[in-house]
């Protein structure tokens, strides 16, 4: 079967920093599974090269910042009180943040990425932001969408429904 619309695709891949060292950034060995056909579950430019793929075939894509995690964003980049945060505040810590009247959408999720006795430096950019990546994967299943599916856009592992 050939990845068509309306598709569950299986794949192993590595994503590589292709613009950095080309270190391997993340290496999955057990298959992950998508809807295809423009349902935002992978890289739209991985999906447009998969289709019409059969099992079996590899393909590249080399992702630039604006087709992956976006560009780096300095505004993103916030110096608050350390007053403001719980006593054990460490670098790596995540929160959630956004202006007072902001809805669950304008939400950032902020990483520290720096710590002084007075100041937590903060960082909103995805650590991945402003990278070129490369997209390396073999497909490993291709099946047809069950109703379900498709009516919730998402592929459900084999014991059912799991958000």
């Amino acid at each position: 079967m050939k990845i068509e619309k309306d598709s569950v695709v299986s794949l192993r891949y590595e994503l590589i920093n292709t613009g950095g060292n080309g270190e391997i950034i993340e290496r999955v060995d057990d298959p992950i599974s998508y809807l295809h056909g423009g349902y935002d579950g992978i890289f739209p430019l991985v999906e447009e090269a998969l289709h019409g793929m059969s099992v079996g075939d590899q393909c590249s894509v080399t992702l630039k910042p604006e087709d992956a995690f976006g560009e780096y964003e300095h505004e993103l980049v916030e110096v608050e009180p350390r007053s403001s945060f719980p006593s054990d505040v460490a670098v790596g810590m995540q929160f959630e943040g956004g202006p007072e009247d902001a809805d669950d959408e304008d939400f950032v999720l902020y990483t520290v990425v720096d710590l002084t006795d007075d100041e937590v430096t903060v960082d909103g950019n995805h650590p991945l932001a402003g990278k070129t990546l490369t997209f390396n994967c073999t497909v490993t299943g291709v099946r047809k969408a069950t109703e379900e599916e498709l009516e919730h856009g998402h592929v459900h592992d084999e014991g059912g429904h799991l958000h």
